[in-house]
């Protein structure tokens, strides 16, 4: 009897500490990828290149994602609207494309509290009006 409660003792510390190894793992996976972020930069776009329309674009740096539209007319930012935006605490950065079209630029400064949200809304709109493997605007 005694040895059977020794033995299940172990197992479930055994699956404690598997547990938090795992947790552990994922914790610094997502840390990783979020320092990155940090890094990344946001590049320019020649809105003079960027035809009329309305362009779709998403960015996702796990935890955080974002898919945006952001229309153009006349070379112009009309608008942009944050069609989805999942995030941790970074719901402050639901204000960039706002900033972005006053702005009529992507170099705008983060929100404060909502770095990681606000690069991937940033790079969002960014995927929307840089095709990929270019360096200027549709």
């Amino acid at each position: 009897m005694k040895s059977k409660r020794i033995r299940i003792l172990l197992i479930v510390l055994a699956v404690l500490l598997i547990g938090f190894i795992a947790f552990r793992i994922i914790i610094s996976r997502i840390e990783a990828n979020l320092s990155k972020l940090t890094d990344m930069p946001i590049r320019s776009v020649d809105l003079n290149a960027v035809e009329d329309g309305t362009y779709t674009g998403t960015y996702s740096a796990f935890p955080v994602s974002a898919e945006v539209q952001v229309a153009v007319k006349d070379h112009v930012i009309t608008g942009i609207e944050l069609v989805k935006h999942t995030h941790g605490q970074g719901s402050e950065a639901e204000a960039i494309p706002e900033m972005v079209v006053a702005a009529q630029s992507l170099q705008v400064d983060a929100v404060a509290g909502a770095t990681y949200s606000s690069k991937v809304i940033l790079k969002a709109i960014e995927d929307a009006l840089i095709p990929e493997g270019t360096d200027s605007g549709k």
